[in-house]
């Protein structure tokens, strides 16, 4: 006995040292919240109060100083991020991953973001204040790559620190502006339809912007080779670690709609989910200089921000900045290719990727007049038949540094304004309110024409110059409006009206769903506050949604119904369009939904196609109108011979289908198919996807209210499962009150920490997820008696 209790003592203090060891090394993993620093390169001693929620509060002598010290504590909660953002657009992450990313690194080395990134930095005035407190941003993050604590993501994965480079600023930036683009989605599988069924089939698709009769109003008073393109893009952009940007609210309210009379800013982008979350929120004091922003890992001035002059923010314009061009390479001369002005000779360039797990590859990459050859980096593309994509972003001069300093340091309107006019790409509709009652919308961009007739939604001819880009078009052009006489401006990844003499511009805008809603929720009301605002930027109901039912219902055959089809019936008959966790409605639609597309368009485009097809705004926005086109071709089951299915026959199967799947799925008993049990939201780290490491770096899973285009967007990929998993949704909310502008508020999907033993990792998720909102403190006095206090004093 007395041998068992001294190896059960000497296994207890293992345990026990093993359990110090452990929380001691969670501890010195933890950020540091308070205490003292010394930082080189500030001049004076620099004050962080941290707040309750982790929001850096930054009170510094100079903006150079504020810089520095930005840079630092963003990269004690965020360098795994920034580590990611920074590899994607150089095609460096299988220097991390191993060759389960080199696909994704050859598509991206291959595009040119680094090349462009590098001539744009070559031309930067080397004086002027966005460079250098950038360098100031990126000093702060070197020194704490160099002395701050080692984040585990980088131990577990094995990442060789490398400083951060004004580089590395603009490759992010560049992968932020391709995410946006959505041409690379949806051309190539528009082309395949065109080639395989005719031009007929795309007329039901509206892919002339005829289905988006909800549109921003301007103010001026003032082959299936192609689809490969598809499918590899959307592929690598759903399993990149860092999530595209997808889409976004704002309305921006004037004095005449407001109760108070001043101006109540609202924005919500919508973005992929990830952990950590997309935006890092951080306030910046000094004498001559103060700002509230939201930051992308990595970049030195923030996309989203406000302070008490002014407020900005930003949706997706979803114009068209991106075109393919079949080129025609000379038979003898791989490296030739035709021009209207004869054969030219491609541009070649070699890059090598580095992979941890193989040997290096060598990437040769083609570049006709028009930009890169597609097939030397997307391996299923037949080399004989090569694609070339223009771009705006790589072709056009990238100013996106000063456009950002210049949102962020902006004195007046006609200040942003000029911020504004140097974004070329991406496309972005920019928000604008300010204290002094303006309000204003422009959609960024260098917009272009084609000649009469050009669809360019289909890849181009690549050798007449027929289809070349004819000229570009001076920002005045660009739609915009500036104090209108409506008292609000909104957008919400809709058409905006015509330009340049009655031109409507082409795009991939989302369905009028979200924008009906909006406009008419702000055309109804005239004494908004920021509560009404509040209950608004989470609106779950779709104004659409009903409509689509009315229409499905009319379609159905006189079959008789079983009494389960009628309950569910019914329910869809009382339906206001509500997402509600208790909703069961909208499980019933959706899943009618579902299968209604899968019936009407699989058939045609097979499974993989038709799967791409569902997660583009074409297949978004027909939902709401080729139901009710009786006489549409797809209705046809092309696999059927012989027969002609029609409307009736479609919608009636896709039904009784929908609720025979949801018994199976949820049970008979209607009133349990509730929405929060199969609408569901995760926050997935790139280590959460082995199973093992899933607890310690996911957020949720959650049951998650909202959908896909309502106001409330947490959007969603349909599936056979019947499960409805959060893919992204508003990536902050902000509310920000001229009235009371230091009682703004915010929320985050999940935190302000990338790190996992922060508290501030989660602590805003269930907020978020019911609904609720937290300051964005500017009053130092409060700032002071909420928070931690960090003391960064200059380095002797």
């Amino acid at each position: 006995m007395r041998i068992i209790r001294k190896i059960f003592l000497a296994l207890l203090i293992v345990i026990v040292v093993l359990a110090i060891g452990i929380w001691a090394y969670i501890f010195h993993l933890k950020p540091k919240y308070e205490g003292e620093l010394e930082l080189k390169n500030i001049e004076k001693e620099t004050t962080v109060y941290f707040d309750e929620f982790g929001v850096p509060h930054i009170y510094a002598d100079s903006e150079k100083d504020a810089m520095t010290t930005l840079g630092y504590v963003h990269a004690q909660e965020r360098l795994w991020q920034m580590e990611l953002l920074r590899r994607i657009a150089p095609g460096r992450l299988s220097e991390l991953f191993g060759s389960v990313a080199l696909q994704n690194d050859k598509f991206f080395a291959g595009i040119g973001i680094e090349e462009a990134s590098a001539k744009a930095i070559a031309k930067l005035d080397k004086n002027s204040e966005s460079y250098k407190m950038t360098q100031a941003y990126l000093d702060g993050i070197n020194q704490y790559l160099e002395e701050g604590v080692t984040p585990i993501e980088f131990t577990l994965v094995g990442v060789k620190k490398e400083k951060f480079t004004i580089k590395d600023v603009y490759n992010i930036f560049g992968y932020m502006s391709f995410s946006f683009a959505m041409a690379q989605k949806s051309d190539p599988l528009l082309t395949d339809i065109k080639n395989k069924y005719g031009v007929e089939y795309l007329k039901d698709l509206g892919i002339e912007g005829e289905f988006n009769t909800t549109r921003i109003k301007i103010s001026k008073e003032k082959t299936e080779e192609y689809t490969e393109i598809s499918k590899s893009i959307s592929a690598m952009l759903d399993q990149s670690p860092i999530p595209p940007f997808i889409g976004s609210n704002s309305w921006v309210v004037g004095p005449q709609k407001s109760k108070t009379g001043k101006v109540i800013f609202a924005n919500d982008p919508h973005i992929g989910f990830s952990q950590p979350a997309t935006w890092y929120e951080a306030h910046l004091i000094t004498p001559k200089f103060e700002l509230y922003g939201c930051y992308l890992a990595g970049t030195p001035f923030p996309l989203l921000g406000h302070n008490r002059d002014y407020a900005y923010g930003l949706t997706m314009f979803e114009n068209d900045d991106i075109d393919f061009y079949q080129e025609r390479t000379l038979g003898g001369d791989p490296n030739q290719y035709e021009t209207p002005d004869g054969f030219g000779k491609y541009e070649i360039r070699k890059k090598t990727i580095k992979v941890k797990d193989t040997s290096d590859v060598v990437l040769t990459i083609k570049s006709s007049r028009h930009g890169p050859i597609m097939n030397d980096f997307i391996d299923r593309l037949e080399k004989k038949n090569p694609i070339a994509m223009l771009w705006t972003y790589t072709s056009q001069p990238i100013q996106i540094l000063d456009a950002a300093y210049g949102l962020s340091h902006a004195k007046n309107k006609e200040d942003f304004k000029n911020a504004v006019k140097l974004i070329a790409a991406p496309g972005l509709n920019v928000m604008y309110g300010d204290a002094k009652g303006n309000i204003g919308w422009w959609a960024s961009g260098k917009l272009y024409r084609h000649n009469e007739g050009v669809n360019t939604h289909l890849i181009l001819d690549g050798t007449s110059g027929k289809d070349d880009i004819v000229r570009f078009l001076d920002f005045d052009k660009n739609p915009s409006a500036e104090n209108p006489k409506w008292g609000y401006v909104y957008s919400a990844n809709n058409q905006p009206e015509t330009i340049d003499d009655g031109y409507l511009y082409p795009g991939y805008y989302l369905p009028e769903d979200r924008a009906k809603r909006i406009s008419g929720l702000l055309d109804g009301k005239s004494d908004w506050d920021k509560e009404a605002i509040s209950k608004m930027i989470y609106d779950n109901t779709s104004n659409v949604a009903p409509e689509v039912v009315k229409n499905l219902i009319s379609s159905l055959d006189n079959k008789p119904l079983s009494n389960e089809e009628k309950e569910a019936l019914n329910i869809l008959k009382s339906w206001k369009g509500s997402t509600n966790l208790e909703d069961v409605a909208p499980t019933i639609y959706n899943k009618w939904i579902y299968l209604y597309l899968r019936n009407t368009f699989e058939d045609e485009m097979g499974k993989e196609n038709f799967k791409l097809f569902l997660d583009i705004s074409v297949g978004k926005q027909i939902i709401a109108r080729q139901i009710t086109n009786q006489n549409s071709v797809w209705w046809d089951n092309v696999k059927t011979k012989n027969v002609k299915e029609t409307r009736a026959e479609i919608v009636s199967k896709s039904f009784h289908d929908a609720v025979a799947s949801l018994q199976n799925q949820l049970g008979n008993t209607i009133s349990d198919w509730k929405w929060g049990k199969v609408h569901t939201v995760e926050h997935e780290h790139p280590l959460g996807k082995v199973k093992a490491l899933r607890g310690i770096f996911n957020v949720g899973p959650f049951d998650s209210p909202g959908s896909n285009e309502v106001i409330n967007n947490l959007f969603f990929g349909f599936n056979n499962e019947g499960k409805y998993y959060t893919k992204g949704g508003p990536s902050t909310r902000r509310i920000i009150d001229f009235a009371d502008i230091e009682n703004s508020w915010s929320i985050l999907p999940t935190g302000q920490s990338g790190n996992p033993f922060s508290k501030h990792y989660d602590d805003q998720a269930e907020m978020y997820n019911a609904g609720k909102f937290r300051k964005m403190k500017l009053n130092k006095e409060e700032i002071v008696k909420t928070s931690t206090k960090l003391i960064l004093k200059p380095k002797k």
